[in-house]
């Protein structure tokens, strides 16, 4: 066969040097990768067609080879699998594919590329005469003879090998199975024409079968003696013999009726059962010194101590659980209510499967303890699993037991932890979950969220399903958008919004400040905190949805006071209005007005953020120019839309606001949201910003006292928008007046406070003619409003 029965494709390759090793077509092997351009070769050929370009290092002591220091000729490989081993190093699975040659090193940095010609045996059939079924036999015999001289292959493998037809490939596959020296796997490697390289074959295999006969001389001698390893072997056994006669079991013995013992008393499923008995009986079989004794022993402790057969029992008393809901939380109805249906149905039916909730609200309102309060109002144990930036999908299915070290996933140790096999566990922080080479860990998370799915939950490194269907699984996340939709769908999802003044007053009161004078050792005689202090806490010193920095404030005067007591011997500290500042430093927030003054060009917006509503001050400046429009402020690509689509509109109306027709080529128009470099996005600011441009356009003043929030169309339409009550929570705090609405939105006024609902007036729009009604003030009102 001539070169010429290839096809011959160019390519560009990332490359790998081998060290002590070769790579033929069709043959499939792992080996370490640890060099860190071999990883990002690696990296990168995962990234594209998981195609890898690997050739033999002449001396495999250089640790950066360069053009000279490898061979040209190799094999184009595909990635099949990849494991990271501890120490940064990669465990990678390939299958050889086709020969290939370097032609030119494209690049050496981060990682070894080069372009290659790659040959692709292209004929179906190969007309074989009698020369070349004269050398397939010989290297066949060969081959045989060398099997049934050495212990390092399988005899089945002859089989195989004598039903190839093909003559090229069977001499590749002989030569992936006999352990040669790194030259002569690169002869056989170069020899394009299949002749060729069966003769080079033939020779290498007769070497190979004459040290083979040498070596089995040599073992027949040895055989003869008897050494003293054999001899403490014999020993041993007489031995254990000696012992059983007197009854003195030895430890291993004793092990191995230990854990038939408790495997027979746990009442596990019987596949179970099965797989853990026959692991026993293998330990039982194995020589004390193997080292897959340490895996199996490791195996079957984690096998018994599963709480397979422990289940708490659930406290189904409806007013108890309440009691404890409502002593442990303020407010949050809705959650409660869902928690009290569940209990109540638990009550009726015994067989429901346990529910995955997903709580979604800013930090600090209290999601992962009230995932606590309701194991104990369940009177059930509570187990906690961080998500936040797992990356790697064997921590939620564990590792095989082929791997060093293998231990099984967080979700079986967590159940361990628990205790028993339906605690309330928590998934905190599910929307922060990444993935990349290793594996997508929300993917494997599918198994464990699905109720049709979990009762059978197997794994990896216990091989054996476990039931996780009585877990009541709750879920923590700040927004829903980061969570994979496949994901999102198998959860009930249950929205957690920001506290009002008046809970968050409660929560302080009721609950921070006890905790709090316990943690510093105070009692309620050693330090008096008057209820004002704490609002003027909340209104000055905090500017968040939650309640975490209220916490933070109220303990920071908990350790001053401690001081106070200790350093001047006093036995109680009074901290009211008259002297927070001494204990927390100047305000730091106002929240009476939004501004001074009716002013032109600046509007007052509303938005939703993953820790709450805020306020969004939108300016606006219109100066003679060439038609600009300028956005600054970190705009998201949503806000720059709507700004464009607002400016449309205005054009659209000029002649009703009395706006210069061409204003959109001879002014210039810079819209800007402060707020420093924080990155802002989303449908929320459309009517602002139109507002804020209007009123500079005609040089009308906005009510200071007005906030708004919607989207606006090409034709003046407002839309509705989302995070309604966290946005009415925000204008609220900031002592917002007046709130303009999309008229589609009136549903959501249900869900904000009724003391705040007082506080607010609310006006519902459909069109953007309605927003400059309301929002633009006219003149007769500028100096009563100033």
């Amino acid at each position: 066969m001539n070169i010429e029965q290839y096809k011959v494709v160019r390519k560009d390759i990332p490359l790998i040097p081998l060290r002590g090793m070769s790579v033929f077509p069709y043959m499939v092997i792992h080996f370490d990768v640890g060099r860190e351009k071999s990883i990002n070769a690696l990296e990168e050929s995962m990234v594209g067609d998981s195609l890898i370009f690997l050739c033999s290092q002449k001396d495999a002591m250089v640790d950066e080879p360069e053009l000279e220091d490898f061979y040209h000729i190799g094999t184009v490989a595909k990635i099949k699998q990849m494991l990271k081993l501890p120490g940064g190093s990669i465990r990678v699975l390939v299958e050889g594919l086709n020969r290939g040659k370097i032609v030119e090193v494209n690049k050496e940095e981060p990682y070894l590329e080069v372009e290659i010609e790659e040959l692709i045996y292209e004929s179906e059939e190969v007309e074989r005469d009698k020369k070349i079924e004269a050398s397939m036999r010989l290297v066949l015999r060969d081959f045989e003879e060398y099997i049934a001289l050495s212990n390092r292959v399988s005899p089945d493998l002859i089989l195989t090998v004598s039903e190839i037809e093909d003559p090229g490939r069977m001499a590749d596959v002989i030569a992936s199975y006999i352990y040669l020296k790194e030259e002569e796997n690169q002869k056989i490697l170069e020899a394009f024409n299949f002749y060729e390289r069966l003769e080079i074959l033939h020779g290498i295999l007769q070497k190979e079968v004459e040290i083979l006969k040498i070596e089995e001389q040599i073992n027949e001698r040895v055989k003869k003696q008897i050494t003293k390893v054999q001899k403490e072997y014999y020993l041993r056994e007489q031995m254990k013999a000696i012992q059983s006669e007197l009854g003195e079991e030895d430890e291993v013995m004793e092990e191995i009726e230990e854990y038939k013992r408790k495997i027979k008393k746990i009442k596990m499923p019987k596949e179970v059962k099965e797989k853990a008995l026959k692991e026993v009986e293998r330990l039982n079989k194995l020589s004390p010194h193997s080292a897959e004794i340490g895996v199996i022993r490791t195996y079957l402790d984690w096998i018994v101590e599963l709480p397979w057969d422990k289940e708490t029992k659930d406290k189904v008393n409806l007013k108890k659980s309440r009691e404890i809901l409502n002593n442990d939380h303020y407010g949050l109805y809705d959650v409660k209510e869902r928690i009290l249906e569940y209990i109540a149905i638990r009550k009726l039916t015994k067989n429901m499967k346990g529910p995955i909730l997903c709580l979604v609200g800013p930090p600090g309102v209290g999601k992962t303890s009230i995932a606590k309060s309701i194991a104990k109002s369940l009177n059930r144990n509570f187990v906690r699993m961080s998500l936040g930036g797992m990356r790697d999908e064997a921590e939620i299915r564990g590792h095989r037991r082929t791997y060093v070290g293998a231990l099984p996933g967080r979700i079986i140790s967590s159940i361990k932890k628990a205790g028993s096999k339906n605690p309330v566990f928590l998934f905190d922080e599910i929307d922060k979950l990444n993935s990349d080479f290793r594996g997508d860990p929300a993917s494997a998370l599918l198994e464990v969220l699905d109720p049709e799915q979990n009762s059978t939950f197997t794994d990896h490194f216990l091989e054996a399903p476990f039931d996780l269907s009585k877990v009541f699984f709750i879920t923590t996340a700040n927004t829903t958008a980061t969570i994979p939709r496949p994901l999102l769908d198998r959860m009930e999802v249950i929205r957690i919004s920001g506290y009002t003044e008046e809970e968050k007053l409660q929560i302080g009161l009721n609950h921070l400040l006890p905790k709090q004078l316990e943690e510093h050792g105070l009692t309620e005689e050693n330090l008096k905190l008057s209820e004002e202090a704490i609002k003027d806490t909340i209104n000055h010193y905090t500017r968040e949805a939650g309640v975490r920095e209220l916490e933070r404030n109220i303990a920071n005067i908990c350790r001053k006071a401690a001081k106070r007591i200790v350093e001047e011997d006093v036995e109680t500290v009074r901290v009211n209005v008259g002297n927070l500042d001494k204990y927390l430093g100047g305000v730091k927030y106002r929240y009476e007005t939004v501004g001074k003054d009716n002013e032109i060009g600046v509007a007052t917006g509303l938005a939703w953020t993953t820790v709450g509503g805020d306020t969004l001050s939108i300016e606006v400046n219109s100066m003679k120019g060439t038609g600009k429009l300028q956005l600054t402020g970190q705009l998201g690509d949503v806000m720059k839309e709507s700004a464009m689509a607002g400016i449309s509109y205005i054009r659209s109306i000029s002649e009703d606001l009395k706006v210069e027709e061409k204003f959109y080529k001879e002014m210039d128009i810079h819209i800007h949201v402060p707020e420093g470099a924080i990155p802002k996005d989303g449908p929320s600011a459309g009517i602002t910003m139109a507002t804020a441009v209007i009123s500079s356009l005609t040089n009308k003043p906005i009510n200071k006292d007005v906030a708004m929030t919607g989207e606006i169309t090409l034709r003046g339409r407002v839309l509705p928008v989302g995070g309604i009550k966290e946005k009415v929570l925000a204008a609220h705090r900031a002592g917002i007046k007046k709130i303009i609405l999309p008229w589609e939105n009136k549903k959501d006024l249900e869900e904000i406070p009724s003391k705040v609902r007082r506080k607010i007036e609310f006006v519902f729009v459909k069109k953007m003619d309605e927003v400059l009604e309301h929002a633009l003030v006219k003149k007769g009102d500028e100096n009563e409003n100033n």
